[in-house]
């Protein structure tokens, strides 16, 4: 006698990618390797890939999982529109009662899905990863990604956790309620910490990429963070109001007591080149202000366009 639940629920594995044609086939092996314990649960799988306008045969790949199993959904873009898109998308197209975001590269374990359902069980909402360590990473880029996520904590009243990975399981509502935020300059470590729900977090070992490389260079983690910050702080803005009252206190008290040691000493002004170093580092710091307000100015700009978060090419 079969003693397996009957599939009543679904699990959708939402898996971004761009330029993973090397580690999809890899993932798609080692997750298998949990379904028999989410069977045993009565919960079926749902595979879901987006294609980010990848520039190698990564749909390609998808599809030939899908020749054998029909579970395996691609939603290909027509261009590279970003993994905040990627991951907006797969979310859109989950039909699941339970989501978990996966990168196809295998840095996220598809071992620690049966813990992380364990959880969900056991009436958690949301369960997050997070590295312990940053082994196998730059020491540099490691150094400037704990100030991004110490600075983040000091200047946001979102939880933003250091290490924090994207390898989320998190249920329906949770799902529903990210989906719910529709803003086109996404910053998803920020969105779910936002939401709030009952969160768990697991911790685990830095992995390293089963195949290819990474897609993060050390500028486009510096433009993320910046993403960020515009996104779930308005410190900078403040910052930029409190630096223009400090000059304007520093500058009419050198006015004073420029006027009042003229009149006790009969000594002139300062000098020329002190003058001009005055103007230069406080014309400096009115263009960091105004590149501030400009950037935050930028990002409303690109809000209230409305246009689509991203444009589908292709949908198995």
């Amino acid at each position: 006698m079969n003693n397996i639940p009957s599939l009543n629920k679904t699990l959708s594995i939402v898996v971004p990618c761009y330029n993973e044609e090397e580690s999809i086939p890899l993932f798609y092996a080692e997750t298998l390797k949990q379904e028999q314990f989410f069977s045993e649960k009565g919960i079926a799988f749902e595979f879901i890939f987006v294609d980010d306008g990848s520039k190698d045969s990564t749909a390609a790949a998808v599809k030939k999982l899908r020749e054998n199993d029909e579970r395996v959904h691609l939603v290909s873009f027509s261009r590279n529109f970003g993994k905040e898109s990627a991951i907006y998308a797969g979310f859109e197209k989950a039909a699941g009662d339970i989501v978990v975001l996966m990168d196809a590269d295998l840095q996220d374990p598809p071992a620690l899905l049966p813990e992380m359902y364990s959880y969900i069980e056991n009436g958690h909402d949301f369960v997050g990863t997070r590295r312990v360590d940053r082994k196998g990473e730059p020491p540099i880029r490691s150094w400037f990604a704990r100030r991004f996520y110490g600075l983040m904590r000091k200047i946001s009243k979102t939880d933003i956790v250091d290490g924090a990975r994207d390898y989320r399981m998190m249920t329906r509502k949770v799902c529903d309620a990210i989906l719910s935020m529709k803003e086109y300059n996404r910053f998803s470590k920020g969105i779910f910490g936002w939401v709030g729900f009952d969160i768990k977090w697991l911790e685990y070992e830095n992995i390293e990429r089963v195949a290819g490389e990474t897609k993060w260079s050390f500028i486009k983690l510096f433009l993320y963070s910046l993403e960020g910050i515009m996104a779930f702080s308005t410190m900078p803005l403040v910052l930029s109001m409190f630096f223009g009252i400090i000059f304007c206190i520093l500058s009419l008290g050198a006015l004073i007591f420029g006027i009042v040691r003229t009149a006790a000493f009969g000594e002139p002004f300062w000098g020329v080149p002190l003058i001009i170093f005055a103007v230069l580092f406080v014309g400096g710091i009115q263009l960091v202000c105004m590149g501030i307000l400009g950037m935050y100015l930028s990002k409303t700009y690109l809000e209230v366009k409305q246009r689509p978060i991203y444009i589908i090419k292709e949908e198995l």
